[in-house]
């Protein structure tokens, strides 16, 4: 048994309707007695592609002890379903930045003389989790053509801190802004003066769960992806303050220390403190 990310069902809030068993090629989930339960730690990645098609949110990710997952396993279940689940699987593991799964799916296919599935050539290819797939579009050309009009700061996609891979490409060696739901609303210039330069990342510490996940996950930005700064830019409303903690338990438990930013947001958008913690 080890710690390690893996899948939570709210059983309060699965109403038994099925949508994540099919985005699970793993075969970790399965209905039973009208809810979706996880019946196998070996096959779950705790990537989470199945969280994304639960309309009712019942699905999450939380780290606790697990069987160690067994790409192996998984791979010799997979190959039974054919050839347009070992390519979804394959890109499911690649969009997620998990390269060690990877290479061993791939070595499976390959010991077995099965053909690895070749990717169509469009960016748009088919994904099992659409709305986590790593995207990054840092070197687009924004144009802005209409006057008065300014364009995007954001570089990446995902930029939900549960979804988000804390070793993918637009993360290493950046400076990252942990941002609060609300702040964006509250603030009219917040691409400008906020998230220009930087990678995003955005949580709420009193309505997310499985606050744990989030603070594993700034630790390996901070020792994997190495990381060059943190700014947590937060409302002035008592619960938000959390999300400053989050981040303080993650440098403390990393190897590495970097510096954070504390930025504090009045509830009328404008900047109430600003200080390097």
């Amino acid at each position: 048994m080890v710690q390690r990310d893996i899948i939570k069902i709210d059983e309060d809030k699965c109403n038994g309707c099925g949508l994540c068993v099919p985005n699970c090629p793993e075969g970790a989930l399965q209905i039973i007695d009208g809810k979706a339960r996880l019946v196998s730690d070996l096959f779950c990645d705790g990537l989470g592609a199945c969280i994304g098609n639960c309309p009712e949110g019942a699905i999450s990710v939380e780290k606790r002890e697990a069987e160690e997952y067994d790409e192996k396993k998984v791979m010799e279940n997979i190959i039974k379903q054919g050839k347009n689940t070992i390519k979804a699987h394959l890109e499911h593991l690649e969009n997620h930045g998990a390269d060690k799964y990877l290479k061993e799916a791939k070595d499976f296919l390959k010991e077995r003389g099965i053909d690895i599935p070749e990717k169509e050539g469009s960016t748009k290819t088919r994904s099992f989790c659409p709305g986590s797939k790593i995207m990054d579009f840092s070197r687009e050309e924004k144009n802005q053509n209409e006057e008065g009009k300014r364009t995007s700061e954001l570089k990446q996609w995902p930029i939900q801190l549960h979804l988000v891979s804390p070793n993918a490409p637009y993360f290493v060696g950046k400076d990252v802004l942990l941002a609060a739901d609300c702040t964006a609303f509250s603030i009219g210039d917040f691409h400008k003066d906020f998230l220009k330069g930087k990678t995003l990342i955005i949580a709420c510490p009193k309505l997310d769960s499985n606050i744990d996940v989030y603070v594993e996950k700034l630790r390996k930005m901070i020792d994997e992806a190495r990381i060059n700064t943190l700014t947590v830019l937060v409302m002035e409303v008592p619960c938000c303050s959390s999300l400053l903690q989050i981040a303080k338990k993650a440098l403390n438990s990393a190897s590495r220390k970097i510096p954070i930013k504390l930025i504090v947001i009045g509830l009328n958008g404008e900047v109430l403190t600003e200080e390097w913690i």
